[in-house]
């Protein structure tokens, strides 16, 4: 793909990866993915937002072979998919200097072992002149590694925001032209990337909100030429209360689990309670990830496996636990043969969500009746904290 304009003197010259399906060997990419770089040719000088992940280089460079200088490399986040390509730029361009913040500096020379004199170090705030364009960067921890910044293009009213409002998909179009296609997409990133760090966010989102921005240009994704839809979502996401609905990741063994949590949904929609069960066993974690964002209550349905969780379970607490999402309350069901720990495993697992744990059901064998029962009354549980908390 070509060389893009985006407005005068300013081009994506970045590559799509119609291809890639897993991203830090964990993350799917149904939708594959972008690295978006971004060139900006001041009166005085030219700057390079970013770069692209290495196996992706040629295309980057190839864009390049009409640019007879770059003065600055903008690195606003020290990750190689953003950063991974720089060392070439600056062997292309031995003068230009490489603009990051103070933590990002240390972080890029320990990933790409680049040279001290390469940098220039900008604090929060700080501007550097193109001649007609102004460059000013502003420091976003935590979104989503410590070091992270975005840079606003006064001028122009553009905010090249990196990590921060990306997506993951692979697409022709440069704009987002259909909000409702991209949302999915957005949200499972937020989910999978941001989410761990939404009291961070928050902060940044208010650091933002003096900005009028006309236009975001992230690393990943297409460019909002309409900022409030995404910016919106964000608040949602990260500021709106849960939603009243319950997740129900799962695996059953020989179909004892697989009973109660058939029981558990149907209690649930009786009582109103929006369910949304995920199988363990052929389940998109993304999708898990999604469904989080929004759920007042997480139930995690096990068999008991050598007196503990059932792996898959154990993974889906785990995954629970690192995103921490603003679920407020927890229960486990499940069925054992003899024994074991499963609720002290799961319960110690879960220590981040800080959600209030309902009485779990555990059942030996086969559920009886009096299993049902105590469904019955989790789900009755359930549905009374949802309606105290006036969750819609």
């Amino acid at each position: 793909m070509k060389t893009r304009k985006i407005k005068d003197r300013i081009y994506w010259v970045g590559s799509v990866d119609w291809d890639r399906r897993l991203f830090d060997a964990l993350i799917p990419l149904p939708d594959g993915t972008s690295y978006n770089a971004y060139l900006i040719e001041g009166s005085e000088r030219t700057a390079l937002l970013d770069s692209v992940d290495p196996p992706m280089a040629g295309e980057l460079l190839s864009k390049l072979e009409g640019v007879p200088r770059i003065d600055y490399i903008v690195s606003h986040h020290a990750e190689q998919d953003h950063s991974g390509t720089i060392p070439l730029i600056l062997k292309k361009y031995p003068a230009a200097k490489l603009i990051t913040t103070p933590k990002a500096k240390g972080m890029l020379i320990d990933l790409l072992r680049l040279p001290d004199e390469s940098f220039i170090t900008v604090e929060d705030g700080e501007t550097i002149s193109l001649g007609d364009k102004t460059l000013k960067f502003i420091h976003t921890p935590w979104v989503h590694w410590p070091e992270t910044m975005v840079t606003w293009l006064e001028e122009d009213r553009i905010l090249f925001s990196c990590d921060f409002f990306g997506s993951h998909i692979a697409t022709s179009d440069l704009y987002v032209t259909d909000e409702k296609l991209v949302y999915g997409p957005a949200k499972r990133y937020f989910a999978e990337i941001m989410m761990p760090f939404r009291n961070v966010i928050e902060k940044n989102l208010e650091k933002l909100a003096p900005y009028d921005i006309a236009m975001i240009a992230p690393s990943h994704g297409q460019i909002y030429p309409r900022p409030a839809f995404i910016i919106e979502a964000y608040r949602e996401w990260v500021l709106g209360p849960p939603r009243n609905r319950v997740i129900l990741p799962y695996v059953s063994m020989h179909e004892s689990t697989k009973q109660m949590v058939d029981y558990l949904v149907s209690a649930l929609v009786e009582r109103d309670v929006g369910v949304e069960q995920f199988n363990l066993e052929a389940t998109d974690l993304g999708k898990l990830a999604m469904a989080l964002v929004d759920a007042a209550t997480i139930v995690i349905g096990t068999p008991t496996v050598l007196a503990g969780p059932h792996p898959y379970a154990a993974h889906a607490a785990f995954l629970a636990n690192a995103l921490r999402p603003k679920t407020k309350f927890l229960s486990i069901i499940g069925s054992y043969g003899w024994g074991g720990k499963t609720l002290e495993t799961l319960a110690g697992m879960t220590a981040n969500l800080k959600a209030e744990l309902i009485d779990p059901v555990l059942c030996k064998g086969v559920p009886s009746e009096e299993d049902f029962k105590a469904l019955d009354n989790l789900a009755a549980a359930i549905a009374e904290k949802h309606k105290e908390h006036n969750f819609i």
